[in-house]
């Protein structure tokens, strides 16, 4: 016999394990706002932007020459994250990071074929995250002089610490909001699972139900019928 579900038996399921489900959602919540305020450690970013040009002799740049300023940009990105760059800034910038790890706590990048990279360091520190890209940003221009044997690299904004630095991450919001969403689609979830799983008879209708036959009477609760007497 092939079993259907009517929209009347899920809502009777998610009635009849609503405490359950509101607990499981609730508690999902609290550990992530718990885990975003607490455990998780605050991380801040700061950027520079430079400006990748050939010194300027005539009142126009052609476009052969922003072409080929464009096109060194990817090399430039990877220079900027090579050891050669970053050994300089850590021992500058009396660093405590390796040169694994200060690369990975860097990003470099431009949009939109543009001139200009833009150096972004996360840190812990909004201070340290400010120094580690400002530093990247005047030893790059130092040393491409050597390097590359071009002197095409300005810098054209600096990192700066506002007064009230804002974490990038964790985002304690947009967090609870997931395990809200989560809490609640595993609650379900495990409503229905229960639900499937119990196979007791609690009504008539269950055994009506199951052995698909008419319920020609039914026993009452001594117990409700000593109550009703009483």
């Amino acid at each position: 016999m092939e079993e259907t579900i009517s929209l009347k038996e899920i809502f009777q399921t998610l009635r009849k394990r609503s405490k359950m489900i509101v607990l499981i959602t609730v508690l999902a919540v609290a550990v992530s706002a718990l885990v975003s305020y607490l455990l998780l450690t605050p991380i801040y970013q700061s950027s520079t932007q430079i400006l990748v040009n050939q010194a300027q002799t005539d009142q126009a740049f052609s476009q052969a020459d922003i072409r080929t300023n464009i096109e060194l940009i990817n090399t430039y990105n990877e220079i900027i994250k090579s050891p050669i760059i970053l050994d300089k800034v850590i021992d500058e910038a009396n660093l405590d990071e390796s040169f694994g790890a200060l690369n990975s706590l860097v990003s470099v990048g431009s949009q939109n074929n543009s001139q200009v990279v833009t150096i972004t360091v996360e840190h812990e520190s909004p201070a340290t995250a400010a120094t580690i890209a400002n530093t990247i940003a005047t030893v790059f221009q130092r040393e491409i002089v050597t390097i590359m044997k071009v002197d095409n690299v300005s810098i054209l904004s600096e990192a700066k610490i506002s007064e009230n630095p804002s974490p990038i991450k964790p985002n304690p919001v947009l967090n609870m909001a997931i395990a809200f969403v989560v809490g609640l689609m595993a609650a379900v979830g495990l409503a229905f699972l229960l639900e499937y799983l119990d196979t007791t008879m609690k009504s008539e209708q269950d055994i009506e139900k199951v052995l698909d036959l008419p319920i020609l009477g039914v026993i009452p609760n001594m117990d409700d019928a000593k109550i009703i007497k009483r």
